[in-house]
């Protein structure tokens, strides 16, 4: 089957050609593609304060540059969550990577923030994009293990936001420190278009009949079944909680953190504002078993951040070390308890279309909040606005957590 009669939503033709990937081979395709979109998408983490020196903007324009890739990441996820379905993990995948060019050359390109702002836009729908797909495709290749499936779908994009401003950070030591980024980066994913290309691809799981097949591809009213419910509204509220703490991180946290260390390093600023997301990749290889995980986590995560605040006020950089990679164990387990068990309560047919949704409502926590924190820190300054932002999600956490455990308690 050819892309192109994928995207036509065409049946395969009789010996079609192409690599007939294993599922080893299809395993990893689909968890490094999710993974470099996201590293193209959070290089821009360290080069923020580059960007404002050289195009004169203030805290208030990076978290609109910041916001630009959410919400076009969250919209594409509401209008397109479900194409995977009817078009083939391939075919999807496939142009979320085309996006993602596109996005990085424009992001490398930018003279201001306009320009800025659709770049980021463009990686925001590659992202949305690669999301659903990947993650159904994972749950595809791995039937009799759908916990693996939901642990390696968060590893790779964990994995893919922490790496994102490291890498961010050591490739803006090379000449044009705020272009040269990109073009690598970009001519990664080129490269990863001759595999997606060649991959001979499998069936779409919603194959659709008759004479008008886009009408497939209509956005369509979120919804879940019943017994899925509660498990879904669990996760995203734990998304939207822990994505609002990433979103900081990844936002405006370099500029709140590089005094704590007195340094200007843009690679130990970079490592620093993926701390957090690290540990939460890290946290999906430890297997926790317990109805409580959530509630546990949650409470880990909101005295973490707490403390995050705590180690701005003493200029403490190892508290601020320890409080994030804290944060991020706690949120790891958290949301992979809580991820795990709506994806093993939806079937099979919706999955990439629910898990879109739990992806839109855990998203908007990096956008409505930093959009927040950025009016914030315009009236009252950086550090002040920082710390009560990192106060309150601390806050929410606790608040989160005892709603978690009165769940896990009638669930006994």
């Amino acid at each position: 089957m050819t892309v192109f009669s994928e995207l036509r939503m065409r049946p395969a033709a009789a010996g079609a050609r192409g690599w007939d990937a294993s599922n080893t081979a299809r395993l990893a395709m689909a968890g490094v593609v999710i993974f470099t979109l996201l590293v193209g998408a959070n290089l821009a983490t360290p080069l923020y304060p580059l960007l404002q020196a050289r195009l004169g903007l203030t805290s208030l324009d990076v978290s609109l540059a910041f916001s630009a890739y959410v919400l076009a990441l969250v919209s594409t996820l509401m209008l397109a969550g479900h194409w995977s379905d009817h078009i083939g993990r391939r075919a999807a995948l496939l142009l979320a990577v085309l996006a993602g060019l596109a996005g990085g050359l424009v992001f490398a390109r930018a003279d201001s923030l306009a320009e800025l702002s659709a770049g980021r836009a463009l990686q925001g729908i590659a992202v949305a994009l690669a999301t659903g797909a990947s993650s159904a495709a994972l749950r595809e290749l791995l039937p009799q293990r759908p916990e693996w499936a939901s642990r390696f779908t968060l590893l790779a994009s964990a994995g893919g936001v922490a790496a994102g401003p490291a890498i961010g950070g050591v490739l803006s030591l090379l000449p044009d420190p705020t272009s040269t980024p990109y073009v690598i980066h970009s001519v990664v994913l080129a490269v990863l278009l001759v595999p997606l290309y060649l991959l001979r691809a499998r069936p779409a799981i919603k194959p659709v009949n008759g004479p008008r097949p886009l009408r497939a591809l209509a956005p369509r009213r979120p919804s879940v079944s019943h017994e899925a419910r509660d498990a879904f509204w669990l996760a995203a509220a734990v998304g939207f909680l822990s994505f609002a703490v990433f979103g900081f991180c990844l936002s405006l946290a370099p500029a709140y953190f590089a005094p704590i260390f007195g340094v200007d390093s843009r690679p130990l600023i970079g490592v620093l504002a993926g701390l957090a997301l690290g540990a939460s990749a890290l946290s999906q290889l430890v297997g926790v078993r317990s109805r409580f995980a959530v509630p546990a986590g949650l409470a880990l995560l909101g005295a973490s951040v707490t403390l995050i605040a705590a180690a701005a006020a003493w200029s403490n950089p190892w508290l601020l070390v320890a409080a994030s990679l804290a944060a991020g164990v706690g949120q790891g387990i958290a949301f992979r308890t809580a991820f795990n068990d709506v994806a093993g309560k939806v079937e099979a047919s919706r999955h990439a279309q629910i898990i879109s949704t739990v992806y839109v409502i855990t998203y908007l926590g990096s956008a409505v909040p930093v959009i927040g924190l950025g009016l914030a820190a315009a009236a009252y300054g950086l550090e002040g606005a920082a710390s009560g932002f990192v106060v309150l999600c601390g806050i929410a956490a606790g608040a989160l957590a005892a709603v978690a455990l009165r769940r896990s308690l009638r669930s006994a």
